[in-house]
């Protein structure tokens, strides 16, 4: 290692709470790779995760720019060195990885890679990935490799590591994916429930004036009010429902894009004028993303059920390496002092959660007949 203990240790823990830090699973393969090119001092670090067809489910870098990595193309098969490490599940340390009789030769836009230190990532008896770095920034004899046996047995520490944190990430996201399973379970059944019971009253009454309309029309007429009415509840509750999903486009689209097709449907579905614009957002941790989603569509919620507004206005924007989002509406407002007396009033407290949930904050400005402004930001992931 060419750092000394004390160093050397205040680095290794700094990497390895880098990496307990993450709950998702490319959060996590960025914060290894880019740890041990650092703490082993080479120009270059890659992660990989295998599928079951002979690729990679997920490949990171680190060394290489976004330019460099398109122009080098599709991900990498498990061939050579890396078949190797995967199947044979032993490391790898080499004075020139070109040389190798197991090396296949890489793409043209492929940075030249000479010396090399990789190593299986183990979970029990399974390899869940293979991690490993070339190019050790080092003066070295002739024929030599620059990664030491020290190096290894950094490496082999943080791929140990590496191992629990992927798997912790793993099943945070099984969990995720049960828990958006459970949920839209519970509103499907909600959801069954409370529209088949306006539905079937709205039938009813439906029924009731069509037999009123020749012998007493003006109870024909207060009936087919009702109808109105019960029409009116079931589609909020349609809303209310549509509202509260978690949509899959926010894994396929993003955040920005996901925001921007809910509030043009709550802009048609209501009376008051919904609007929204974004700038200089990027892609945030999901986690982040899932938080900010929730949080808008419960200030939503709020602005056009129960404030009365005739203008609401949503905004995504940038602030430093992370994203603020500000719900404002022109409605009643209301005396935010009152509402934490309350207690869980329009949902603040569950909205206060899920900001500090993901290491955001929440701030509220309102005052009776002045609206409301929502505010939540999120750090950089």
């Amino acid at each position: 290692m060419s750092q000394g203990p004390r160093t050397g240790l205040a680095a290794v823990s700094s990497a390895l709470l880098a990496m307990s830090r993450h709950l998702e699973v490319r959060d996590v393969l960025k914060t290894i790779v880019a740890s041990a090119r650092e703490l082993l001092d080479a120009q270059y670090a890659a992660l990989g995760v295998p599928d079951d067809h002979g690729g990679f489910a997920q490949f990171v870098v680190d060394g290489v720019s976004e330019e460099q990595w398109k122009a080098i193309g599709p991900l990498p098969r498990q061939h050579g060195i890396l078949a190797s490490m995967l199947h044979e599940a032993r490391a790898e340390r080499l004075a020139d990885v070109r040389k190798d009789p197991r090396f296949e030769g890489w793409p043209s836009a492929h940075p030249e890679l000479a010396d090399f230190l990789g190593l299986p990532i183990r979970d029990g008896d399974e390899i869940i990935g293979a991690l490993f770095l070339a190019n050790k920034n080092c003066p070295r004899p002739d024929g030599a490799c620059g990664f030491t046996e020290d190096d290894e047995e950094l490496l082999a520490i943080l791929a140990q590591h590496a191992a629990i944190a992927l798997t912790n990430a793993r099943l945070y996201e099984r969990s995720r994916e049960l828990t958006i399973a459970e949920e839209r379970s519970r509103l499907a059944h909600e959801l069954h429930d409370a529209v088949s019971q306006k539905l079937f009253s709205l039938r009813l009454t439906a029924q009731a004036a069509a037999a009123l309309v020749d012998r007493d029309p003006g109870r024909a007429k207060g009936e087919l009010q009702q109808v109105a009415a019960l029409a009116a509840e079931a589609a909020d509750e349609l809303r209310a429902a549509v509202v509260e999903l978690r949509p899959a486009a926010l894994d396929e689209d993003g955040l920005v894009a996901t925001l921007r097709t809910q509030i043009q449907v709550l802009d048609r579905a209501h009376s008051a004028r919904v609007t929204f614009d974004s700038r200089g957002v990027r892609a945030l941790p999901a986690a982040q993303e899932d938080a900010l989603l929730r949080v808008a569509q419960e200030a939503l919620h709020n602005a056009l059920r129960h404030s009365g507004a005739d203008h609401v206005d949503v905004s995504l924007d940038k602030r430093g390496s992370g994203a603020v989002l500000r719900v404002t509406d022109d409605g009643s407002g209301f005396d935010p002092r009152g509402v934490r007396r309350a207690g869980r009033h329009l949902g603040l407290v569950s909205m206060r959660d899920r900001a500090s949930g993901v290491g955001g904050r929440l701030t509220v400005e309102s005052a009776p007949g002045k609206g409301t402004t929502i505010e939540m930001e999120v750090p950089g992931g």
